[in-house]
């Protein structure tokens, strides 16, 4: 198949391309700055030349937007706002004027548009959108609005022969570098990975493996469209989260950390509590009923497979030697 992934070279456009390349696949990545094969120019903004990659190709897979992790400024909501809309848009312009449209679109979303809450799980049927909850910073729902309009704007464009899928996903895990589970494995083994603000709120997740193979379960089957959620079906306190993680790595203990100090550390990351203290209880009723079977449905089986994967990768590192200068 000819797959192409706009904005795909963050985290999760990296394991796809991966993946789906490994498989034989032909990807396209459309980014602003093409360095490597396979990928083309475009700026998520206006039509342009890149359009032709998607006439003909089987499936988009849209992931274009800028990253949650930052400050959450109203600058910067602003600009999430802006890039997630107007690229859906676009994408949304290139499928329509295509002469040989692609069969399925698949638009990344966020479990972020579901509400804050402890009660119960956010399935697709009977889920509760957020944006209303009482005792939550004004800005959360702003996130939601994002979510919200992002998926609209996919809804509302004319592309009668492209199936249209809005993927609700919860943070990705993968071993690679500079993702979500590098960060907090690197807090576990700094002895930092305890309970944050009591540790109550939920955390959903999925292993990157079985997110691949959603992606590839949602571009074959003829029957789903609409949103849909990818996330492991055993979203998990945060405390409990953290404990297995630290379990897999070896680390007896990790310091809690209260609000304050969560908003502290989030200050010095760049990035803001809202992705530390929102309980996202986000559960794939979609995906099940459809007949998915996760690999990795519990959150310690997975954290130890994704531990084992880290060192594995920094042993090769290790034994890659270098040429020697003569």
């Amino acid at each position: 198949m000819k797959i192409v992934i706009p904005g795909g070279t963050g985290q999760v456009g990296a394991i796809l391309n991966r993946a789906l390349t490994a498989e034989g696949h032909e990807v396209v990545v459309l980014t602003r700055r093409p360095v490597r094969d396979g990928e083309v120019l475009w700026d998520g903004e206006t039509p342009g030349p890149w359009a032709e990659t998607i006439d003909g190709s089987d499936v988009v897979v849209n992931l274009a937007g800028r990253s949650v992790s930052c400050r959450y400024t109203a600058a910067n909501l602003r600009a999430m706002m802006d890039s997630r809309v107007r690229s859906t848009e676009v994408v949304g312009e290139a499928i329509a004027a295509a002469a040989r449209p692609p069969r399925v679109w698949l638009q990344m979303s966020t479990a972020t548009v579901y509400a804050h809450r402890f009660d119960a799980p956010n399935d697709e049927a009977t889920g509760v959108l957020g944006g209303t909850e009482p005792g939550v910073p004004g800005y959360w729902a702003y996130s939601v609005e994002i979510a919200k309009a992002w998926e609209r704007a996919q809804e509302q464009a004319e592309t009668p022969n492209t199936r249209k899928v809005a993927l609700r996903s919860a943070m990705v895990m993968s071993p690679d570098r500079g993702g979500v589970f590098d960060v907090l494995l690197r807090l576990a083994r700094l002895g930092l990975g305890g309970p944050v603000a009591g540790g109550e709120q939920y955390v959903s997740w999925m292993h990157d493996r079985d997110f691949v193979r959603a992606v590839e379960f949602l571009a074959d089957r003829d029957d789903l469209a609409g949103p849909v959620n990818l996330a492991a079906p055993d979203p998990l306190p945060q405390r409990a989260f953290m404990r297995a993680l630290r379990s897999a790595w070896g680390v007896p203990a990790g310091l809690p950390a209260t609000r304050w100090m969560a908003e502290a550390g989030a200050f010095a990351l760049r990035s803001d509590t809202e992705l530390l203290l929102k309980s996202r209880r986000v559960v794939p009723g979609r995906l099940l009923e459809a007949g998915f079977a996760f690999d990795h449905a519990r959150w310690p089986e997975a954290a130890d497979d994704l531990v084992r994967r880290v060192r594995g990768l920094r042993v090769g590192r290790r034994g890659v030697s270098r040429p020697r200068a003569r």
